[in-house]
């Protein structure tokens, strides 16, 4: 199996981590968690794993200039990132938050072009358009049915828009360092940033842990492990071997992972139903998104 193979396996399963995390992780906010407190858990949890890796298998030195790039990828890879991502989908719905993702590759390429100085041709202009126009409608349609929010739609369109910025300015480092080596300091950067988050420590300290049910832990279990930990190493490993555009290209797939998930708990009983939030107008932008990525992603020039 080729190294291509093998990256393009790994942001499958991805993508596939975080179609289910986007139901299971619902579950948990705000009853049993804050998501300050959930995000505290889930990255310092994963710095935690990934050093104990990084201590037993991977041995290499970070230039000083190097640094600062890294706080970046902390600041906006994990701490933006997360902290808008589990707020938004708090006040938002699963289903939701799985389509508004879909517009990082469009910013991705957005992105490129100011910070790596990659190309943008009319083509990849008409894509932005029509993906963009997508995404504001989606935002704009958010709050017509009971679990929907506009506030918890913007939201997650900065956590989009934090983790667009993140996979490009994480790309330079990922073709100078082992990937393990650039993951364990964005993660602990990152961890730090959220630590000085004010409300953070307060709410951890207010948490009635007594109340988390075994179902509960699991997911959050779930979410430190398999969300973060494995996600991140394999976006990393598909990173390493892939563009940009292409690694960001993947999130497409989680509209339609996060609808068969929302069906699929509901129907064995272990999260609520959020496909009240899926109506014709959301599918139509949601298209327009995946035509706008579709137009990005072709080789072939209009």
């Amino acid at each position: 199996m080729s190294k291509t193979l093998r990256a393009h396996i790994a942001l499958f399963l991805v993508n596939t981590f975080y179609g289910a995390s986007h139901i299971l992780a619902k579950g948990v906010m705000p009853i049993y968690l804050t998501p300050n407190v959930f995000i505290l858990f889930r990255a310092i949890g994963a710095t935690f794993l990934f050093w104990i890796i990084k201590l037993f298998f991977v041995h290499e030195k970070i230039e000083k200039k190097d640094y600062f790039r890294l706080v970046a990828c902390g600041l906006f890879g994990v701490t933006i990132n997360q902290l808008f991502f589990f707020h938004g989908l708090n006040l938002s719905s699963s289903i939701n938050s799985g389509i508004i993702m879909t517009i990082n590759p469009i910013l991705v390429v957005i992105l490129s072009f100011f910070i790596l100085k990659e190309k943008i041709t009319l083509q990849k202009v008409i894509g932005i358009g029509l993906g963009a126009t997508g995404a504001i409608l989606l935002t704009l349609a958010g709050g017509t049915s009971k679990g929907d929010s506009i506030l918890g739609d913007f939201f997650l369109f900065i956590n989009a828009a934090s983790y667009a910025v993140y996979l490009v300015i994480a790309k330079p480092l990922m073709q100078k360092y082992k990937p393990l080596t650039v993951i364990t300091y964005t993660f602990t950067f990152g961890a730090i940033f959220i630590l000085c988050f004010p409300p953070t420590l307060p709410e951890l300290f207010s948490t009635d842990f007594s109340i988390l049910t075994t179902s509960i832990i699991v997911k959050i279990i779930y979410v430190i492990i398999g969300v973060t930990f494995l996600t991140y190493l394999l976006t990393m490993y598909g990173l390493k071997q892939l563009s940009p555009a292409i690694s960001s290209s993947y999130i497409y797939l989680q509209p339609v992972l996060v609808m068969l998930f929302a069906v699929l708990f509901s129907a064995i009983g272990i999260s609520e139903d959020y496909t009240n939030t899926i109506n014709f107008n959301k599918i139509i932008y949601m298209l327009m998104i995946f035509l706008g990525v579709y137009i990005i992603s072709r080789k072939r020039k209009l």
